[in-house]
């Protein structure tokens, strides 16, 4: 099945049973305003044959069962679903603060990020947690929120040789996003800091601190009020 457009999106297979559904080549508020609102539709009206949705900054990846759809049978679904998509309704975004302790032991890769733009190190925290991120979509492991975007001044690239384990609740950037690690787990990203703030909770209806759309703010906090509000979770 080669590649198509319709409404403002292009189909493309991305194995034998996804398809998947892009709106743009690029990360903006409008690409992902339509990425959330098909995902609620796909949601609130599934289709039978239809495994699995998987969001990410502008396109949608739709699994489905081999045996019941083909590419094209999603394709044409999903076409009757594009020209309603400014009716769906979509909740108003939280706006969600994130206490963060930069630097130290906390945030290893500071100076290294301060070196590379010719920064301060304060200058770097000031720039990251002044701006408004948006929470794009989850996915590596759950409860990791992909957000965007950095200011171009801190736009960083990854480690060359990524790290075997990073502390859960790391803070980190690479290329043009920033997000936190829910778990102790391998990556490449360049670590700033870390919060106290449990991103991915096993014993709550809702799993993760983080969901689709929030708007995300991070405040810096001493070593001393991070422990404080460490002690506080447990």
């Amino acid at each position: 099945m080669p590649t198509s457009v319709a409404a403002g999106a292009r189909f493309q297979p991305a194995s034998d049973q996804s398809l998947l559904v892009y709106f743009d080549e690029r990360i903006t508020l409008e690409s992902h305003g339509k990425v959330v609102r098909l995902l609620r539709l796909l949601q609130s009206e599934p289709v039978a044959g239809i495994r699995d949705l998987h969001p990410a900054y502008c396109s949608l990846l739709i699994k489905f069962d081999g045996l019941r759809l083909t590419h094209e049978d999603v394709e044409a679904i999903v076409r009757t679903y594009l020209d309603r998509l400014q009716s769906v309704p979509v909740p108003e975004p939280r706006e969600m603060e994130i206490p963060v302790c930069y630097g130290g032991d906390f945030g290893p890769d500071l100076a290294d990020v301060s070196t590379y733009h010719g920064m301060t190190p304060a200058q770097v925290i000031e720039l990251h947690s002044s701006s408004d991120y948006i929470a794009y979509f989850l996915g590596f492991v759950p409860g990791f929120a992909y957000m965007g975007e950095l200011p171009d001044a801190l736009v960083t690239p990854r480690l060359a040789v990524p790290r075997r384990s990073v502390p859960a609740g790391s803070l980190g950037i690479a290329g043009k996003q920033t997000g936190i690690y829910p778990f102790a787990t391998p990556g490449g990203w360049r670590l700033l800091g870390r919060t106290p703030i449990k991103m991915f909770r096993s014993d709550e209806t809702a799993l993760s601190f983080l969901t689709i759309g929030d708007r995300v703010r991070f405040t810096p906090i001493s070593p001393e009020q991070f422990l404080a509000l460490e002690k506080a979770q447990r």
